[in-house]
């Protein structure tokens, strides 16, 4: 990656984080998923084999996934 996609920053960090996938309209979350997080302004970026591998997992639900509560808001 040669910078930051929003913010043009160079201090991009490869970290393990959870993020919450809307797919079909439900919401899923997915824990430990590497990704590359901007010092600057925190967005994140998945690689491709990143991005192949929760399709997988989330189309493919090769376990049976947790739950756990979650509050929505509405922001209007």
């Amino acid at each position: 990656m040669t910078g930051c996609i929003v913010c043009g920053a160079e201090e991009c960090r490869e970290e393990l984080i959870d993020e919450v996938f809307n797919v079909g309209g439900r919401y899923v979350l997915v824990g430990s998923v590497p990704a590359m997080v901007c010092g600057r302004c925190g967005e994140k970026t998945f690689s491709r084999e990143s991005t192949e591998k929760v399709r997988r997992i989330v189309h493919e639900g090769a376990k049976e996934p947790e739950t756990v509560p979650l509050e929505v808001y509405k922001y209007g």
